[in-house]
């Protein structure tokens, strides 16, 4: 097993390259001027734009430029255009934000998908499956931005229940997770709506291949009860296309943030990467993208060590 992570670290090295080219080159070309966003159009006139130019780097071949951000994110002293600030630094400070976020709503939705599914496999056919069908489908339909604004007019502005933005209350001087909690009940919720639907369809398809398998038809024969049959014997193999599916979550959770930190404004990396990309701040769309990048990476890596460990055939092969 550790050979085989050594093996996938190497093999990402090139894929991570080609990504920071294909990352840099998409940011340079793409229409807009960072001067245009950091200056308002009449202090573009005052300022010596090449200078600015030259202090930023934009003025030296392309090259040049993309080795030099690389050269600077790698060392830990490249800064946003923007923000006259380290990138890291801006990164570190969001996110834990987005980790939480994320953290919590995939935590529910696996929480919530697996006896659900396991409900609407072993009940086939009946009236509950149906209705946890048809749930799922919404569930999948639904855009969460649409969805997250209608929850803000009901339960901010109608009911006055919940907070319709920020992560703490005006004034307070710290983080205190009782008093964030009513600010994230809604974030968190939108982004449990995203993934709750598609683990419980994935969860739920395995589960109704594993039960077809021969060795639950022999434990039928042996008469042990359905409860045992389900819980003992099938969950534990059906839960190999949910582990598939959250490893392609953790990095999607990332874009998805974005979204739901941008309507609620939170002060989280997928807001931080809006504004860059609003701003042609070239540094931190770089450096996001290759984050999330490795993220994937890590990602199918631990996905792939789950593997082993749920399904000892794929270990010994």
């Amino acid at each position: 097993m550790q050979e085989y992570i050594l093996r996938r670290i190497l093999q990402a090295i090139p894929i991570l390259v080609g990504i920071s080219i294909v990352s840099f080159s998409i940011v340079i070309f793409a229409p807009g001027d960072p001067l245009a966003t950091m200056y308002p159009p009449y202090m573009l006139q005052k300022i010596d734009q090449e200078m600015v130019r030259h202090e930023m780097g934009l003025d030296q071949p392309l090259p040049i430029q993309y080795l030099s951000m690389i050269n600077k994110l790698i060392t830990g002293k490249l800064y946003s255009f923007s923000e006259r600030r380290l990138v890291m630094e801006s990164i570190a400070e969001r996110l834990p934000t987005t980790i939480s976020l994320g953290a919590l709503s995939l935590l529910i939705s696996v929480i919530l998908s697996i006896p659900i599914a396991t409900i609407s496999a072993t009940k086939q056919q009946s009236w509950i499956d149906g209705i946890i069908d048809v749930g799922s489908l919404i569930g999948i339909s639904l855009p969460s931005f649409w969805v997250s604004l209608v929850a803000i007019l009901i339960f901010s502005e109608k009911l006055k229940l919940l907070p319709s933005s920020g992560l703490r209350p005006i004034g307070a001087q710290s983080y205190n997770f009782f008093e964030m909690l009513p600010y994230l009940i809604m974030p968190v919720s939108m982004l449990t709506l995203m993934c709750l639907p598609g683990l419980m369809r994935y969860a739920r398809a395995g589960m109704i291949e594993v039960m077809r398998e021969d060795y639950i038809r022999t434990a039928r024969g042996k008469g042990l009860t359905q409860r045992i049959i389900t819980y003992r014997h099938a969950l534990k193999n059906a839960m190999l296309p949910v582990v598939t599916e959250i490893g392609l979550l953790i990095p999607w959770l990332f874009g998805g943030t974005a979204i739901i930190e941008t309507i609620f404004s939170l002060p989280g990396l997928g807001r931080l990467g809006v504004k860059a990309a609003l701003g042609r701040d070239y540094p931190v769309i770089l450096t996001i993208n290759l984050l999330v990048a490795c993220l994937t990476i890590l990602s199918g890596i631990l996905t792939d060590i789950a593997y082993s460990i749920l399904d000892p055939r794929i270990r010994q092969g």
